[in-house]
């Protein structure tokens, strides 16, 4: 069992963490999904299965739901307008798009995402962002 704060607080030990396609290693580099699988680590010691290599532009060359299909393998799926600070949130860039970008939900206002050029950051939760939400997760065992 882990608490939803807990989650927001490991995730917030990410922040400025260097954007690196594909990484995973809080301070070193992390994309999206890296971000998500190091918070996976830090709550349960192993990443559930191994992700295949995969290009920045995987989700414009195909409609595969790639993301989405993993997340519902290993997380409980919520309603996007009833998930809580430390949920996972999962953003299409356009409709009919596979869902691409992963970030936690920090606060009702805020989500913490590895920013492609820039670092694993907090962001507001603007409208753009807020309308691009496709679907939320648990972590499992989360409260």
């Amino acid at each position: 069992m882990i608490e939803r704060p807990e989650i927001v607080r490991l995730a917030r030990g990410w922040i400025g963490t260097p954007y690196r396609h594909q990484a995973s290693l809080k301070g070193a580099g992390a994309d999206c999904l890296g971000l998500i699988r190091g918070l996976w680590r830090e709550i349960y010691g192993a990443e559930p299965e191994d992700v295949s290599p995969y290009s920045p532009d995987w989700a414009e060359t195909g409609t595969a739901e790639t993301m989405l299909a993993g997340a519902r393998r290993h997380c409980r799926e919520v309603p996007a307008a009833q998930a809580w600070p430390g949920d996972i949130l999962l953003f299409r860039w356009r409709d009919g798009a596979p869902a691409k970008h992963a970030a936690i939900l920090a606060t009702r206002q805020t989500i913490i995402h590895a920013y492609e050029g820039v670092a694993v950051v907090e962001s507001p939760l603007v409208s753009g962002w807020r309308r691009r939400i496709a679907h939320a997760f648990e972590f499992p065992g989360a409260n």
